[in-house]
Order: structure tokens, then sequence, then C-alpha cells
């Protein structure tokens, strides 16, 4: 595996709100200032400071929002602590719909390429699938976590879905039955995030652990594991080439918090190398 050598580091962050972030309906234009350290190849670091302006937006949920994905071009997907999922116009600050049927705080959506089909987890331990164009009651459930859902990623053909669990396990089910087809437990393995990989069988998933973990769909076993990190990984995408990736910590103590770039095993992988 080859490692980028470099960080990108935020600094402290001001107190400011985000539009697309928060869900808002439009208001105000603001101006937002933001300062990043970036730790170059050799030793430099960096500081660069942003300001850019932005719209902040009138609520949408009743609570904290949780979790946030793109939709298309124009809609957003938001789950939050009052327990609904909400398809929103983020230009216009409109709510297009919204949807009910957890029974806890939302922790994860995830939205189909090219559809208007989303999915949503909870601390109800269960997936729901929803569809902007259908009713508000979901498509599809998804039932077999012993704990809070914390990973949801589906597959670029959108015919499976893997969602992984504060339980240590990963399943992967068939979108079109809702049936569990494979299920993956390792100990500690505490899901934070899972990413599929663009036009690959392999799901990225970070965990409590502190690793960063890359898993073979076809029969869901570990196809390859990154060196442990010095703080929780939380978070993590790929590249729509799929070559790269990159992943982020809380950090603790005011050391970590941070996105770290490097590059994926796929595409060796794939050619045998």
């Amino acid at each position: 595996m080859l490692l980028l050598g470099c960080q990108l580091k935020r600094a402290p962050p001001q107190k400011v709100s985000c539009g697309f972030c928060a869900v808002m309906g439009k208001l105000q234009s603001k101006l937002r200032h933001s300062t990043y350290r970036y730790n170059r190849p050799d030793g430099v670091t960096e500081e660069k400071i942003q300001t850019r302006a932005f719209q902040e937006y009138s609520p949408a949920h009743m609570d904290t929002v949780s979790a946030v994905a793109a939709l298309n071009s124009d809609l957003c997907v938001s789950g939050g602590k009052d327990k609904t999922v909400v398809a929103y116009n983020w230009k216009t600050g409109n709510v297009v719909k919204r949807f009910r049927g957890h029974e806890h705080e939302i922790t994860k959506v995830a939205c189909v390429h090219k559809s208007n089909q989303f999915f949503s987890a909870s601390r109800d331990r269960m997936v729901m699938m929803w569809d902007l164009c259908g009713s508000s009651q979901p498509r599809q459930q998804f039932s077999g976590h012993a704990m809070v859902v914390t990973g949801l990623a589906v597959s670029p053909d959108s015919s499976q879905l893997c969602t992984g669990s504060r339980d240590n396990s990963l399943l992967l089910w068939d979108v079109g039955t809702g049936q569990c087809v494979e299920r993956a437990s390792l100990s500690r393995n505490l899901v934070t995030h899972l990413c599929w990989v663009p036009r690959e069988p392999y799901i990225l998933q970070t965990s409590e652990d502190k690793t960063i973990r890359l898993w073979d769909a076809r029969g869901l076993q570990v196809a390859h594991m990154f060196p442990t990190k010095q703080h929780i990984q939380t978070y993590c995408a790929v590249s729509e080439d799929g070559h790269k990736f990159i992943s982020c910590s809380s950090g603790f103590g005011g050391e970590g918090c941070e996105a770290t770039p490097a590059f994926s095993p796929c595409l060796w992988m794939d050619q045998g190398l």
C-alpha cells in the first residue's frame, strides 16, 4: 500500500452555520471564514484562509440533523434526531417530502445513484428504503443488527446494500428481496462508516478500533486492512475512479481532527499485482 505523505488538518473552527449541512430554508447571505493547515510532503506546514458567502436556512427538522447526502444536483436527503427523513431542495430552501417510520434517531442516509430511492439507518437497529416518487411509507425494511446501525453503502448497480453496526458486524442485503445474503463479524470492529468503491465489488469501512478495512462483497471477507491510525476513524470516501480514498478522525485533546488521503489497493488487487 502506498500512503500519500500529506495530511489535511482543520484549525479550531469558528462558530458558523452551513446551509447545506444543517439543511435549513433560505434567510440571508453571510460570509464564512475558514482556516486550514496543510502538511506538505517536505514537512512544511501551510495555512490558508478561505472566505466565501453561504446561505442560511430555516429548520427542516425539529432537532439536530445527524446525516445528510446528495440525492441529485438540486435535492439532498437528511435524517435527524427527530426520527424523520427529509428530502430537501437546498437551492430553494423548501422541504419536498418528509418520511416517518423509524422509532429513534436517524444515524445514516445513503442515496441510490441516478435514482429517486434512498436508505436510512437508525438507532432503532432498522434500515429502511424510501422512494421520493412513492408513498411516505418505506418500500423495504432491513432488520438484522443487534445494535445501532452506523454504516450504509449501496452497490454501484444498486442491487445490494451493505450495513454496519456497533454490534461488530457487517451485513450484505439483496435490495430486491430485503433478505440478508452474507454476514461477517470481527471482534472490536465498531463500524463508523461504509463506502462502496465505484465499479468495484469492494466496500471501504472505518471503525472505532482506529483501522480502515477493505471488504470484498463476494463472500464478505476482509481483502485488505490498512495500518492502524492514531485516532478513531469516523468517515471515509472514495474517488470516482476508485484509486484514492480519504478517511477522517475526530481526534482527542486537540490532536487529530484530520482528513488523511491515501491510495486504494483495489486497482492492484484486481490486476493481481
